[in-house]
């Protein structure tokens, strides 16, 4: 493989092994794109190998082909020394090669237990699916991945994100018995704890383990090697022992990414009235949710899964009601009643959905349509909107988000996650209203995307726009936050402003500990 930006960092070369699976020269072209061009990797067995590179940079494509998705249109790939060319996932699976996808691969209408055993269900005497049998072997899956809580029988669509998350988990973990790639394994996860235990389960024995995240703290917690892709290549093979976070951003993006922290904006704060003040909310679980957002506010939500946060903002943003309290927008007592009326509500709330693919894109209209969907009218003509006048209508919203034109014409559903949340914080932009809801607004997408989200979002704050935002990610929190609320059960528990928003302040608190310096209860 080549160098590049390497700094003191180790470069691994592919001739060492023992290789459980190995891939060597792989190119994969769609009509005039080339989404891989001359791409290497190495597995070892009982190891985990982080697979790094920005939305679009060929992971995804890598990943394919790997299981059976896509075939490359040149190179080769060797499975425990032998020629290795599935044609279909269930062929990968065959060959003890499974995939935990990012975009969950689960069938939403079918019940936890038939969604681990699919395709092959388990029969009775007569011939027939037997009910008990599916339900009886889903339990004892659950119960040997510490999965005893879930119950079987309960349907998938039912259940949060972060528990269908753990459900694709185990299904690619029951099906790899010599590879298992976890794709984004923990971009709906709260803690790792559980994810980890169970990796460090599998290569015990003996499964390789390629594994894929932006988030580069539990990479190096996980992993010993990595590969960097950017732009479809393989820019090099390292130890992640000798390599520094700054040469791999540096490799994943051709360039130096600046993360020095940002100077904490003191909006004008008690002197202001509130643009969104919340009291005494409850219902789903949360409990007497009082607190204000103030015009150039960026206020951040820290909490462990569970703890009310996805209610609290299903509420803010009109799908859900609440049981008891109030909302007011500009000192004015509201009924949010639906999205619709919270955008049309005062100064106007915009939601930035959790689920990209589920709650988000619209996947069969362009970028540019998904970007103006909320403001299409104001675009239209006697009813009637081009395809031009869309990408118009789209771009000032797009280019916030750093967004390129050529992309607004694409259907949204073909480009990589990070484009796609780039469209959907996009479209938020767009509706001009001045209090976003955003959750989890750079889940699954690369240091890049993550930039572009975050000078975005500061750039509407800088301009007396008001954010409540959840991230599932602390260092998100602490370097975006101007003043951080903290749930725990149900309740805010705590808040830290200014200095003390920090890591060890803040899950302190989301455990329910005393909050360290400096922070309150509210």
């Amino acid at each position: 493989m080549t160098g590049g930006g390497l700094g003191n960092a180790r470069e691994v070369p592919l001739e060492t092994g023992p290789f459980t699976l190995s891939a060597s020269g792989l190119r994969k072209a769609y009509g005039a794109t080339v989404a891989l061009e001359n791409a290497d990797l190495g597995l070892k067995r009982g190891a985990v190998h982080a697979l790094l590179g920005e939305n679009g940079a060929g992971k995804s494509t890598l990943v394919r082909i790997l299981t059976g998705a896509a075939r490359s249109d040149a190179g080769a790939i060797s499975l425990h020394g032998r020629s290795y060319s599935p044609q279909t996932l269930i062929e990968a699976r065959a060959f003890g090669v499974a995939t935990a996808f990012q975009e969950l691969s689960l069938v939403a209408n079918l019940s936890v237990a038939q969604n681990l055993l699919l395709p092959t269900l388990p029969h009775g005497p007569i011939g027939l699916v037997s009910s008990r049998r599916v339900l009886d072997a889903g339990a004892s899956i659950l119960d040997r991945h510490g999965l005893g809580r879930v119950n079987p029988a309960a349907q998938v669509g039912t259940l949060p994100l972060a528990e269908r998350q753990r459900i694709e988990i185990v299904r690619a973990m029951e099906n790899a018995k010599s590879v298992l790639i976890l794709d984004e394994p923990t971009a709906a996860l709260a803690e790792t704890e559980w994810l980890f235990d169970r990796i460090r389960s599998m290569t015990a024995g003996g499964v390789a383990v390629l594994y894929i995240s932006h988030r580069l703290a539990e990479v190096r917690e996980i992993c010993t090697e990595a590969t960097v892709l950017r732009n479809g290549r393989s820019i090099a093979s390292v130890d992640l022992a000798d390599a520094s976070d700054e040469d791999i951003f540096e490799m994943m993006v051709g360039r130096r990414i600046d993360h020095q922290n940002r100077t904490r904006r003191q909006p004008a704060g008690n002197e202001a009235g509130a643009r969104l003040s919340v009291k005494g909310l409850g219902g789903r679980g949360l409990d007497d949710i009082t607190f204000d957002l103030r015009p150039g506010e960026i206020l951040g939500l820290a909490a462990l899964e569970g703890q009310g946060q996805r209610g609290l903002f299903r509420m803010l943003s009109g799908l859900e009601s609440p049981e008891r309290g109030t909302v007011s927008i500009d000192g004015r007592e509201v009924a949010l009643s639906s999205p619709r009326a919270a955008l049309k509500t005062g100064s106007g709330i915009a939601y930035l959905p959790e689920e990209r693919k589920t709650e988000g894109i619209l996947a069969g209209l362009s970028a540019a349509t998904n970007v103006i969907l909320p403001v299409m009218s104001a675009a239209a003509r006697a009813g009637l909107i081009s395809h031009q006048a869309e990408i118009a209508a789209a771009r000032p919203a797009a280019a916030k988000v750093e967004m390129s034109d050529r992309y607004l014409g694409f259907a949204i559903a073909d480009l990589s996650g990070g484009n796609q949340q780039k469209a959907l914080v996009a479209r938020t932009l767009a509706t001009g209203a001045k209090t976003l809801l955003l959750y989890d607004p750079t889940r699954g997408v690369d240091v890049g995307t993550k930039q572009s989200i975050y000078a975005a979002i500061r750039a509407f704050a800088a301009d007396g726009g008001s954010v409540l935002f959840y991230s599932s990610e602390l260092p998100e929190v602490v370097q975006l936050a101007d003043r951080c609320l903290v749930l725990y059960g149900g309740r805010i528990f705590r808040s830290f402003e200014g200095d003390d928003i920090a890591e060890q302040h803040l899950v302190a608190a989301m455990l329910g500990h005393s909050a360290g310096r400096g922070g309150s209860a509210r």
